[in-house]
């Protein structure tokens, strides 16, 4: 249990990092991107995988491209659920997912 929370504090850090860095992300707060990195776990989860699954033979003719677009999208519609969370735009939303990714990877390294 105690990994899910630091797991969640982690990915709510990262985005609050992330919102520093690329201009067309905002969020309101670090509770706001607390729940906005639950939201977009969940939405991950759940659409998202379904997506994947189901767009599996377009994401294999791209080399995994089209997965940077679902991601964006996802990311996209997050912030639609997310009060206090915003992206302007796809292209925003691909970049911002990328560089969640690698913020993430990078804060999960570090402990």
């Amino acid at each position: 249990m105690g990994h899910w929370i630091l797991n969640w504090l982690l990915s709510g850090l990262g985005l609050y990092i992330v919102t520093r860095i690329l201009p067309g992300i905002q969020v309101d707060g670090f509770g706001s991107a607390l729940i906005a990195a639950l939201a977009i776990g969940i939405v991950n989860a759940t659409l998202g995988l379904a997506l994947k699954f189901l767009a599996f033979p377009f994401i294999f003719l791209t080399l995994g491209l089209a997965t940077l677009l679902i991601n964006g999208l996802m990311l996209k519609l997050s912030a639609e659920m997310v009060p206090g969370f915003r992206v302007d735009g796809c292209a925003t939303a691909v970049i911002g997912s990328i560089l969640l990714t690698l913020v993430d990877y990078v804060l999960f390294r570090l402990v």
